[in-house]
């Protein structure tokens, strides 16, 4: 797929099969977002990849807009120093970890983390300092047939797109 439109195929997927991920993919999703755009060339990011059942279970129990979480192969827990641009460089790499997901025909979504009142859980959970933000959780899996289907309406070009003024 050509890399433009697989930015515009991209799609959140929340229903997974229940088969496993193969841990090298996982790497390699990691590996992508640790080459995402960085203020200052911080790379002020951590990453967690969680893939026992029981860990995911307990992560779903605590983010209450990520509880298909329990059904993920895996999940990938984005946390950051605490610097002046870590939710920025923290979201450019959980967007390249999707977008590295999606290349390799998996499913994934976002799950948001900075500031929600379970971020101090998912922290002790994982045995995370204090010095780190929680930034998002990223459910991986094989997507479910009838969850690839999804094609939401997005605004059009000429709706977004301003030149020179607003």
């Amino acid at each position: 797929m050509e890399n433009l439109e697989m930015l515009k195929a991209r799609r959140s997927v929340r229903s997974y099969q229940d088969k496993a991920l193969n841990k090298d993919d996982i790497e390699k999703i990691v590996d992508c977002a640790r080459f995402a755009a960085t203020a200052r060339n911080v790379q002020p990011w951590e990453f967690v990849a969680v893939t026992e059942s029981k860990t995911l279970e307990s992560l779903a129990a605590l983010a209450e807009n990520g509880r298909f979480l329990a059904q993920a192969k895996a999940c990938i827990v984005v946390f950051c120093v605490d610097t002046k641009y870590y939710l920025e460089d923290g979201c450019a790499a959980t967007q390249n970890l999707l977008l590295a997901a999606s290349m390799l025909g998996i499913g994934s979504c976002w799950v948001a983390g900075d500031k929600k009142p379970y971020a101090p859980q998912v922290s002790e959970l994982l045995g995370v300092p204090r010095q780190y933000k929680l930034v998002s959780l990223v459910a991986l899996g094989h997507p479910r047939k009838e969850d690839q289907a999804g094609n939401p309406r997005k605004r059009p070009l000429k709706e977004v797109l301003h030149w020179e003024k607003f």
